[in-house]
Protein backbone atom coordinates (compact mmCIF):
# COMPACT_ATOMS: atom_id res chain seq x y z
CA UNK A 1 0.00 0.00 0.00
CA UNK A 2 1.20 3.55 -1.39
CA UNK A 3 2.70 5.87 1.30
CA UNK A 4 0.66 9.09 1.75
CA UNK A 5 2.58 12.29 2.85
CA UNK A 6 0.73 15.17 3.26
CA UNK A 7 3.26 18.73 3.95
CA UNK A 8 2.20 21.02 6.41
CA UNK A 9 3.34 24.54 5.82
CA UNK A 10 5.94 26.76 8.41
CA UNK A 11 3.94 28.94 10.25
CA UNK A 12 6.92 31.08 11.49
CA UNK A 13 10.05 32.50 10.16
CA UNK A 14 12.38 30.61 11.60
CA UNK A 15 14.96 33.72 11.47
CA UNK A 16 12.28 36.30 12.55
CA UNK A 17 9.98 33.98 14.75
CA UNK A 18 7.15 36.09 13.21
CA UNK A 19 3.99 34.45 11.89
CA UNK A 20 4.20 33.64 8.40
CA UNK A 21 0.85 34.41 7.39
CA UNK A 22 0.27 37.22 10.49
CA UNK A 23 -0.60 40.40 9.79
CA UNK A 24 1.24 41.84 12.77
CA UNK A 25 4.16 44.25 12.47
CA UNK A 26 7.59 43.64 13.43
CA UNK A 27 8.11 46.30 17.04
CA UNK A 28 11.29 47.88 16.22
CA UNK A 29 13.37 50.53 18.53
CA UNK A 30 15.99 53.09 17.36
CA UNK A 31 19.13 53.90 19.63
CA UNK A 32 21.66 57.07 19.44
CA UNK A 33 24.47 57.84 22.07
CA UNK A 34 26.73 59.96 21.29
CA UNK A 35 30.31 60.21 23.93
CA UNK A 36 30.10 63.81 24.92
CA UNK A 37 27.46 66.45 26.10
CA UNK A 38 29.69 68.79 24.47
CA UNK A 39 26.98 71.42 22.42
CA UNK A 40 29.16 70.66 19.18
CA UNK A 41 27.80 66.88 20.17
CA UNK A 42 23.76 68.25 20.49
CA UNK A 43 23.18 68.26 16.82
CA UNK A 44 24.45 64.82 16.17
CA UNK A 45 22.40 63.26 19.10
CA UNK A 46 19.46 64.75 17.61
CA UNK A 47 19.96 64.09 14.09
CA UNK A 48 20.59 60.38 15.11
CA UNK A 49 17.13 60.18 17.17
CA UNK A 50 15.14 62.23 14.40
CA UNK A 51 16.66 60.01 11.75
CA UNK A 52 15.94 56.60 12.95
CA UNK A 53 12.16 57.78 14.17
CA UNK A 54 11.67 58.74 10.42
CA UNK A 55 14.03 55.61 9.16
CA UNK A 56 11.86 52.94 11.21
CA UNK A 57 7.92 54.61 10.68
CA UNK A 58 8.49 54.69 7.27
CA UNK A 59 8.63 51.19 6.90
CA UNK A 60 4.80 49.78 6.22
CA UNK A 61 6.28 46.20 8.19
CA UNK A 62 7.81 47.89 10.96
CA UNK A 63 5.66 49.21 13.99
CA UNK A 64 8.16 52.11 15.53
CA UNK A 65 8.43 51.89 19.73
CA UNK A 66 11.27 54.15 20.34
CA UNK A 67 14.51 55.95 19.85
CA UNK A 68 16.24 55.00 23.03
CA UNK A 69 18.88 57.24 23.87
CA UNK A 70 21.94 57.97 25.88
CA UNK A 71 24.08 61.28 25.83
CA UNK A 72 27.56 61.95 27.21
CA UNK A 73 28.08 58.25 27.94
CA UNK A 74 30.93 56.25 26.72
CA UNK A 75 30.09 53.56 25.39
CA UNK A 76 33.13 51.29 26.76
CA UNK A 77 30.38 50.23 29.45
CA UNK A 78 26.78 49.39 29.87
CA UNK A 79 27.05 49.92 33.39
CA UNK A 80 26.20 53.80 33.51
CA UNK A 81 23.89 53.96 30.37
CA UNK A 82 20.34 54.19 31.01
CA UNK A 83 18.31 54.29 28.42
CA UNK A 84 20.54 51.39 26.63
CA UNK A 85 19.76 49.46 30.29
CA UNK A 86 16.34 50.14 29.65
CA UNK A 87 16.31 49.29 26.19
CA UNK A 88 17.35 45.98 26.58
CA UNK A 89 15.26 44.92 29.11
CA UNK A 90 12.32 46.17 26.78
CA UNK A 91 13.77 43.57 24.66
CA UNK A 92 13.87 40.69 26.39
CA UNK A 93 10.66 41.39 28.19
CA UNK A 94 9.07 40.78 24.98
CA UNK A 95 8.28 44.25 23.84
CA UNK A 96 11.07 45.00 20.74
CA UNK A 97 11.25 42.82 17.88
CA UNK A 98 14.14 44.91 16.11
CA UNK A 99 16.41 47.21 17.57
CA UNK A 100 18.55 49.33 14.96
CA UNK A 101 21.67 51.53 15.70
CA UNK A 102 24.29 53.69 13.66
CA UNK A 103 27.18 51.08 14.03
CA UNK A 104 28.85 48.90 16.52
CA UNK A 105 30.82 51.41 17.82
CA UNK A 106 27.61 53.25 18.98
CA UNK A 107 26.54 49.88 20.89
CA UNK A 108 29.11 48.87 22.83
CA UNK A 109 33.12 49.26 22.37
CA UNK A 110 34.03 46.72 24.86
CA UNK A 111 33.82 43.24 22.69
CA UNK A 112 32.49 41.34 25.50
CA UNK A 113 29.66 43.44 26.51
CA UNK A 114 28.62 43.56 23.05
CA UNK A 115 28.38 39.61 22.44
CA UNK A 116 26.85 38.79 25.59
CA UNK A 117 23.98 41.45 24.84
CA UNK A 118 23.63 39.90 21.27
CA UNK A 119 23.61 36.52 22.70
CA UNK A 120 21.15 37.37 25.40
CA UNK A 121 18.59 38.99 22.70
CA UNK A 122 19.45 36.12 20.13
CA UNK A 123 17.81 33.70 23.14
CA UNK A 124 14.70 36.32 23.08
CA UNK A 125 14.20 36.16 19.03
CA UNK A 126 15.16 40.06 19.10
CA UNK A 127 17.48 40.89 16.54
CA UNK A 128 19.65 44.09 16.32
CA UNK A 129 20.68 45.81 12.75
CA UNK A 130 24.26 47.53 12.35
CA UNK A 131 23.15 50.06 9.58
CA UNK A 132 26.83 51.09 8.97
CA UNK A 133 28.39 48.07 8.95
CA UNK A 134 25.56 46.20 7.48
CA UNK A 135 25.40 43.48 9.80
CA UNK A 136 21.92 41.69 10.78
CA UNK A 137 22.70 39.64 14.00
CA UNK A 138 19.80 36.27 13.06
CA UNK A 139 22.20 35.95 9.97
CA UNK A 140 24.57 32.75 9.96
CA UNK A 141 27.69 35.58 9.48
CA UNK A 142 26.17 38.02 11.82
CA UNK A 143 28.16 36.57 15.34
CA UNK A 144 31.69 36.50 13.25
CA UNK A 145 31.35 40.02 11.80
CA UNK A 146 30.21 41.28 14.65
CA UNK A 147 33.11 39.93 16.90
CA UNK A 148 35.46 41.31 14.54
CA UNK A 149 33.98 45.23 14.23
CA UNK A 150 33.43 44.80 18.11
CA UNK A 151 37.23 43.98 18.73
CA UNK A 152 38.32 46.87 16.44
CA UNK A 153 36.06 49.09 18.23
CA UNK A 154 37.40 48.33 21.39
CA UNK A 155 41.10 48.45 19.84
CA UNK A 156 40.06 52.01 18.80
CA UNK A 157 38.71 52.97 22.53
CA UNK A 158 42.29 51.74 24.11
CA UNK A 159 43.87 53.94 21.22
CA UNK A 160 42.30 57.18 22.09
CA UNK A 161 42.00 56.32 26.21
CA UNK A 162 46.00 55.63 25.76
CA UNK A 163 46.48 59.22 23.56
CA UNK A 164 44.11 61.14 26.11
CA UNK A 165 46.43 59.44 28.68
CA UNK A 166 49.39 60.44 27.09
CA UNK A 167 48.69 64.03 26.25
CA UNK A 168 47.37 64.18 30.28
CA UNK A 169 50.53 63.14 31.47
CA UNK A 170 52.05 65.23 29.34
CA UNK A 171 50.54 68.51 29.87
CA UNK A 172 51.82 67.59 34.03
CA UNK A 173 55.00 67.04 32.76
CA UNK A 174 54.78 70.65 31.38
CA UNK A 175 53.41 71.90 34.45
CA UNK A 176 49.74 73.09 33.16
CA UNK A 177 47.47 73.07 35.35
CA UNK A 178 43.89 72.61 34.67
CA UNK A 179 40.69 72.20 36.80
CA UNK A 180 36.82 70.89 36.87
CA UNK A 181 35.76 74.46 36.68
CA UNK A 182 32.28 73.82 37.71
CA UNK A 183 33.14 72.18 40.81
CA UNK A 184 36.06 74.63 42.04
CA UNK A 185 35.43 77.56 44.28
CA UNK A 186 37.71 80.42 43.47
CA UNK A 187 38.66 80.33 39.93
CA UNK A 188 37.45 80.54 36.24
CA UNK A 189 39.34 79.75 33.36
CA UNK A 190 40.74 82.64 31.85
CA UNK A 191 42.69 82.82 28.51
CA UNK A 192 45.96 82.28 29.76
CA UNK A 193 45.48 79.69 32.54
CA UNK A 194 43.72 80.09 36.27
CA UNK A 195 42.00 83.52 37.01
CA UNK A 196 40.74 84.75 40.12
CA UNK A 197 36.59 84.55 40.80
CA UNK A 198 36.64 86.98 43.44
CA UNK A 199 33.35 86.69 44.59
CA UNK A 200 33.76 83.26 45.07
CA UNK A 201 37.18 84.23 46.55
CA UNK A 202 36.04 86.04 49.37
CA UNK A 203 34.18 82.67 50.70
CA UNK A 204 37.57 80.84 49.99
CA UNK A 205 39.10 83.76 52.47
CA UNK A 206 36.75 83.61 54.89
CA UNK A 207 36.45 79.52 55.23
CA UNK A 208 40.65 80.04 56.14
CA UNK A 209 40.28 82.67 58.53
CA UNK A 210 37.27 81.31 60.36
CA UNK A 211 39.65 78.26 60.74
CA UNK A 212 42.24 79.93 61.76
CA UNK A 213 40.15 81.63 64.43
CA UNK A 214 39.24 78.03 66.23
CA UNK A 215 36.31 77.45 64.35
CA UNK A 216 35.89 73.60 63.43
CA UNK A 217 35.51 72.37 59.91
CA UNK A 218 32.03 71.36 60.79
CA UNK A 219 31.03 75.08 62.87
CA UNK A 220 31.84 76.39 59.43
CA UNK A 221 29.79 74.36 57.28
CA UNK A 222 26.82 74.56 59.60
CA UNK A 223 27.27 78.02 58.98
CA UNK A 224 27.82 78.46 55.10
CA UNK A 225 24.46 76.35 54.89
CA UNK A 226 22.53 78.27 57.31
CA UNK A 227 23.53 81.60 55.38
CA UNK A 228 22.35 79.68 51.65
CA UNK A 229 26.00 80.00 50.30
CA UNK A 230 26.55 77.02 47.64
CA UNK A 231 29.10 74.50 47.70
CA UNK A 232 31.61 74.34 44.83
CA UNK A 233 29.29 72.12 43.66
CA UNK A 234 26.10 74.13 43.45
CA UNK A 235 24.17 72.21 45.95
CA UNK A 236 22.75 73.60 49.05
CA UNK A 237 23.86 71.75 52.27
CA UNK A 238 27.87 71.86 52.56
CA UNK A 239 29.42 68.78 54.12
CA UNK A 240 32.90 68.94 56.30
CA UNK A 241 34.63 67.07 53.98
CA UNK A 242 33.82 69.92 51.50
CA UNK A 243 35.58 72.20 54.08
CA UNK A 244 38.27 70.15 54.54
CA UNK A 245 39.35 69.71 50.82
CA UNK A 246 39.12 73.32 50.41
CA UNK A 247 41.67 73.81 53.45
CA UNK A 248 44.03 71.65 52.02
CA UNK A 249 43.61 72.04 48.47
CA UNK A 250 47.43 73.39 47.25
CA UNK A 251 46.02 75.28 44.50
CA UNK A 252 44.77 77.99 46.92
CA UNK A 253 48.40 78.81 47.55
CA UNK A 254 49.35 79.34 43.98
CA UNK A 255 50.95 75.98 43.76
CA UNK A 256 49.47 72.51 42.21
CA UNK A 257 50.26 69.23 42.51
CA UNK A 258 49.32 67.10 39.40
CA UNK A 259 48.34 63.08 38.74
CA UNK A 260 46.65 63.10 42.02
CA UNK A 261 44.77 59.89 40.70
CA UNK A 262 45.03 58.19 37.52
CA UNK A 263 42.22 55.97 35.32
CA UNK A 264 43.86 52.15 36.06
CA UNK A 265 41.99 51.03 32.75
CA UNK A 266 40.38 52.56 29.85
CA UNK A 267 36.98 49.49 30.00
CA UNK A 268 36.03 50.21 33.71
CA UNK A 269 37.13 53.90 33.88
CA UNK A 270 37.86 53.15 37.33
CA UNK A 271 39.88 56.16 38.71
CA UNK A 272 42.62 55.26 41.95
CA UNK A 273 44.48 57.73 44.12
CA UNK A 274 47.93 57.83 42.84
CA UNK A 275 50.49 56.61 45.72
CA UNK A 276 53.48 56.52 43.21
CA UNK A 277 51.83 53.72 40.61
CA UNK A 278 52.38 57.12 38.10
CA UNK A 279 54.68 59.86 38.33
CA UNK A 280 53.52 63.11 39.60
CA UNK A 281 54.20 66.95 39.53
CA UNK A 282 54.32 69.73 42.21
CA UNK A 283 54.33 73.35 40.26
CA UNK A 284 54.75 76.15 41.90
CA UNK A 285 53.73 79.96 41.18
CA UNK A 286 51.54 78.05 38.83
CA UNK A 287 48.73 80.50 38.89
CA UNK A 288 47.40 83.71 40.82
CA UNK A 289 47.06 82.54 44.77
CA UNK A 290 43.63 83.12 46.69
CA UNK A 291 45.76 82.38 50.27
CA UNK A 292 49.20 83.34 51.10
CA UNK A 293 51.12 80.47 51.36
CA UNK A 294 52.48 81.36 54.60
CA UNK A 295 48.82 81.41 55.80
CA UNK A 296 48.04 78.43 53.98
CA UNK A 297 51.44 76.56 55.54
CA UNK A 298 49.82 77.83 58.89
CA UNK A 299 46.35 76.12 58.54
CA UNK A 300 48.00 72.92 57.84
CA UNK A 301 50.02 72.88 60.80
CA UNK A 302 46.76 73.68 62.37
CA UNK A 303 44.89 70.88 60.74
CA UNK A 304 48.05 68.41 62.35
CA UNK A 305 47.91 69.76 65.71
CA UNK A 306 43.98 69.20 66.06
CA UNK A 307 44.55 65.92 64.52
CA UNK A 308 47.00 64.97 67.37
CA UNK A 309 44.78 66.64 69.53
CA UNK A 310 41.73 64.11 68.44
CA UNK A 311 38.62 64.39 70.39
CA UNK A 312 40.12 66.79 72.83
CA UNK A 313 39.94 69.51 70.39
CA UNK A 314 36.64 72.18 70.79
CA UNK A 315 36.40 74.70 68.49
CA UNK A 316 34.74 77.07 71.44
CA UNK A 317 37.31 80.26 69.50
CA UNK A 318 40.82 80.63 69.80
CA UNK A 319 41.80 79.76 73.18
CA UNK A 320 40.31 76.26 72.87
CA UNK A 321 43.26 73.83 73.63
CA UNK A 322 45.64 75.91 74.12
CA UNK A 323 45.64 77.01 78.16
CA UNK A 324 46.34 73.79 80.19
CA UNK A 325 45.69 73.52 83.53
CA UNK A 326 49.22 73.62 85.57
CA UNK A 327 47.80 71.14 88.46
CA UNK A 328 46.08 68.27 86.54
CA UNK A 329 47.61 68.71 82.77
CA UNK A 330 43.53 69.02 81.40
CA UNK A 331 42.56 71.86 79.50
CA UNK A 332 40.58 74.79 80.05
CA UNK A 333 37.22 74.68 78.79
CA UNK A 334 34.65 77.99 78.26
CA UNK A 335 31.60 77.63 80.57
CA UNK A 336 28.67 80.14 80.90
CA UNK A 337 28.12 81.35 84.36
CA UNK A 338 24.60 82.82 85.09
CA UNK A 339 23.40 82.46 81.78
CA UNK A 340 19.46 83.12 82.52
CA UNK A 341 20.09 87.01 83.68
CA UNK A 342 21.85 90.23 82.63
CA UNK A 343 25.25 88.97 84.61
CA UNK A 344 25.75 86.16 81.96
CA UNK A 345 29.61 86.02 81.27
CA UNK A 346 32.02 83.09 79.69
CA UNK A 347 34.69 81.88 81.50
CA UNK A 348 37.20 79.11 81.10
CA UNK A 349 38.55 77.39 83.44
CA UNK A 350 39.78 73.77 84.33
CA UNK A 351 37.62 70.93 82.43
CA UNK A 352 38.61 68.34 85.30
CA UNK A 353 38.24 70.85 88.26
CA UNK A 354 35.44 68.86 89.73
CA UNK A 355 36.02 65.46 88.65
CA UNK A 356 38.60 65.24 92.05
CA UNK A 357 37.96 65.63 95.88
CA UNK A 358 39.18 66.83 98.85
CA UNK A 359 43.19 67.14 98.11
CA UNK A 360 42.39 65.74 94.58
CA UNK A 361 40.52 68.68 93.61
CA UNK A 362 41.78 71.09 91.20
CA UNK A 363 42.41 74.33 92.52
CA UNK A 364 43.66 76.45 89.56
CA UNK A 365 41.81 79.63 88.81
CA UNK A 366 39.14 80.74 86.46
CA UNK A 367 39.63 83.86 84.18
CA UNK A 368 37.69 85.30 82.08
CA UNK A 369 38.67 86.13 78.00
CA UNK A 370 39.88 89.72 78.59
CA UNK A 371 42.29 88.69 81.88
CA UNK A 372 44.04 86.13 79.54
CA UNK A 373 43.90 88.73 76.52
CA UNK A 374 45.67 91.24 79.06
CA UNK A 375 48.16 88.83 80.48
CA UNK A 376 48.86 87.91 76.38
CA UNK A 377 49.70 91.29 75.91
CA UNK A 378 51.61 91.41 78.91
CA UNK A 379 53.81 88.32 77.84
CA UNK A 380 54.33 89.01 74.24
CA UNK A 381 55.68 92.76 75.00
CA UNK A 382 58.40 91.00 77.89
CA UNK A 383 59.66 88.85 74.67
CA UNK A 384 59.70 91.85 72.53
CA UNK A 385 62.51 94.24 74.42
CA UNK A 386 64.50 91.20 73.50
CA UNK A 387 63.35 91.29 70.11
CA UNK A 388 66.63 91.28 68.03
CA UNK A 389 68.13 88.35 70.54
CA UNK A 390 65.22 86.65 70.08
CA UNK A 391 65.27 86.38 66.65
CA UNK A 392 69.00 85.60 66.46
CA UNK A 393 68.58 82.70 68.87
CA UNK A 394 66.12 81.66 66.61
CA UNK A 395 68.02 81.84 63.74
CA UNK A 396 70.70 79.98 65.10
CA UNK A 397 68.17 77.21 66.71
CA UNK A 398 66.80 76.87 63.06
CA UNK A 399 69.66 76.35 61.19
CA UNK A 400 71.20 73.20 64.00
CA UNK A 401 67.79 71.74 63.28
CA UNK A 402 68.09 72.35 59.31
CA UNK A 403 71.24 70.50 59.26
CA UNK A 404 70.21 66.78 59.50
CA UNK A 405 74.17 65.86 57.88
CA UNK A 406 74.43 63.73 60.20
CA UNK A 407 71.53 61.93 60.28
CA UNK A 408 71.53 61.81 56.33
CA UNK A 409 75.22 59.54 56.51
CA UNK A 410 73.30 57.06 58.64
CA UNK A 411 70.38 56.78 56.20
CA UNK A 412 72.43 56.40 53.37
CA UNK A 413 74.84 53.54 54.80
CA UNK A 414 71.23 51.73 56.14
CA UNK A 415 70.10 52.34 52.60
CA UNK A 416 73.42 50.58 51.29
CA UNK A 417 72.57 48.00 54.03
CA UNK A 418 69.27 47.35 52.83
CA UNK A 419 69.92 46.88 49.15
CA UNK A 420 73.02 44.03 50.12
CA UNK A 421 70.62 42.06 52.31
CA UNK A 422 67.77 42.57 49.26
CA UNK A 423 70.47 41.11 47.00
CA UNK A 424 71.29 38.01 49.29
CA UNK A 425 67.54 37.03 49.56
CA UNK A 426 67.14 37.58 45.83
CA UNK A 427 70.18 35.33 45.50
CA UNK A 428 69.44 32.75 47.91
CA UNK A 429 65.56 32.24 46.31
CA UNK A 430 67.15 31.80 43.15
CA UNK A 431 69.36 29.52 43.93
CA UNK A 432 66.74 27.47 45.82
CA UNK A 433 64.48 27.42 42.47
CA UNK A 434 67.27 26.07 40.57
CA UNK A 435 69.00 23.99 42.56
CA UNK A 436 67.91 21.15 44.72
CA UNK A 437 68.65 22.25 48.30
CA UNK A 438 67.89 21.25 52.48
CA UNK A 439 64.72 22.88 52.94
CA UNK A 440 65.47 23.24 56.45
CA UNK A 441 68.57 24.73 55.86
CA UNK A 442 67.39 27.38 53.19
CA UNK A 443 64.47 28.38 55.49
CA UNK A 444 67.32 29.10 58.31
CA UNK A 445 69.09 30.92 56.03
CA UNK A 446 66.26 32.93 54.51
CA UNK A 447 64.51 34.01 57.72
CA UNK A 448 68.26 35.09 58.82
CA UNK A 449 68.03 37.50 56.00
CA UNK A 450 64.99 38.32 56.33
CA UNK A 451 65.23 39.46 60.32
CA UNK A 452 68.39 41.19 59.49
CA UNK A 453 66.76 43.34 56.58
CA UNK A 454 63.90 43.82 58.96
CA UNK A 455 66.62 45.46 61.88
CA UNK A 456 68.24 47.52 59.08
CA UNK A 457 64.72 48.86 58.40
CA UNK A 458 63.72 49.67 61.73
CA UNK A 459 66.70 51.67 62.11
CA UNK A 460 66.24 53.36 58.87
CA UNK A 461 62.37 54.29 59.55
CA UNK A 462 63.66 55.94 62.88
CA UNK A 463 66.23 57.86 61.37
CA UNK A 464 63.51 59.02 58.70
CA UNK A 465 61.25 59.87 61.12
CA UNK A 466 64.30 61.79 63.44
CA UNK A 467 64.70 63.71 60.05
CA UNK A 468 61.12 65.25 59.56
CA UNK A 469 61.08 65.93 63.45
CA UNK A 470 64.02 68.04 63.01
CA UNK A 471 63.06 69.35 59.95
CA UNK A 472 59.56 70.24 61.24
CA UNK A 473 60.92 71.91 64.55
CA UNK A 474 63.18 73.95 62.49
CA UNK A 475 59.93 74.89 59.93
CA UNK A 476 58.36 76.11 63.21
CA UNK A 477 61.63 78.47 64.34
CA UNK A 478 61.28 79.51 61.02
CA UNK A 479 57.59 80.42 60.78
CA UNK A 480 57.80 82.30 64.63
CA UNK A 481 61.07 84.74 63.35
CA UNK A 482 58.75 85.51 60.19
CA UNK A 483 55.77 86.46 62.59
CA UNK A 484 57.76 88.00 65.03
CA UNK A 485 59.87 90.06 62.96
CA UNK A 486 56.94 91.75 61.24
CA UNK A 487 56.04 93.41 64.63
CA UNK A 488 57.60 97.02 64.91
CA UNK A 489 56.19 97.65 68.01
CA UNK A 490 55.04 96.96 71.32
CA UNK A 491 51.05 95.92 71.63
CA UNK A 492 48.52 98.14 73.08
CA UNK A 493 45.67 95.86 71.97
CA UNK A 494 44.73 91.91 71.40
CA UNK A 495 45.71 90.60 68.27
CA UNK A 496 44.09 87.46 67.36
CA UNK A 497 46.58 86.33 64.65
CA UNK A 498 49.38 87.23 66.97
CA UNK A 499 47.95 84.53 69.54
CA UNK A 500 47.34 81.86 67.27
CA UNK A 501 50.55 82.38 65.47
CA UNK A 502 52.83 82.72 68.40
CA UNK A 503 51.63 80.44 71.08
CA UNK A 504 51.84 76.82 72.07
CA UNK A 505 50.08 76.74 75.13
CA UNK A 506 49.46 78.46 78.16
CA UNK A 507 49.86 77.03 81.75
CA UNK A 508 47.82 77.94 84.41
CA UNK A 509 49.36 77.12 87.93
CA UNK A 510 48.00 77.14 91.17
CA UNK A 511 49.50 80.26 92.61
CA UNK A 512 47.71 82.07 89.76
CA UNK A 513 50.61 82.84 87.14
CA UNK A 514 49.85 81.96 83.97
CA UNK A 515 53.20 80.56 82.01
CA UNK A 516 53.13 81.75 78.15
CA UNK A 517 55.16 78.93 76.11
CA UNK A 518 55.80 80.25 72.88
CA UNK A 519 56.38 78.70 69.78
CA UNK A 520 60.00 79.60 69.83
CA UNK A 521 60.20 77.72 72.80
CA UNK A 522 60.74 80.42 75.38
CA UNK A 523 58.14 80.64 78.81
CA UNK A 524 57.42 83.92 79.83
CA UNK A 525 55.57 84.58 82.90
CA UNK A 526 52.86 87.16 83.49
Amino acid sequence: MAKTVTKIPATINPITRMPIMGRRKRRVAGYARVSTDKDEQFSSYEAQVDYYTKYIQANPEWEFVKVYTDEGISATSTKRRDGFNEMINHALNGKIDLIVTKSVSRFARNTVDSLTTIRKLKEKMVEVYFEKENIWTFESKGELLLTIMSSIAQEESRSISENITWGKRKSASDGKVSLAYKCFLGYDKGPNGLVINEEQAVIVRRIYRDFIAGKTTWTIAEELTAEGILTPGGKEQWRTTTVESILTNEKYKGAALLQKTFTVDYLSKKVKVNEGEVPQYYVEDSHPAIIPPDEWERVQKEIARRRSLGRKYSGNGIFATRIVCGECGAYYGAKVWNSNDKYRRIVWQCNDKFKGKGKDKCTTIHLSEDEIKRRFITAFNILFDSKDEVIANCEMVARLFSDTTDLDEKKDTLLQELEVVSELIQKLIDENASQAQDQGDYMARYNAYVKRYESFNEKFKTIEQEILVRKGRADAFDDFIRVFATVEDKLLDFDDNLWVLTIDKVKVMPNGELRFVFQNGAEIIA
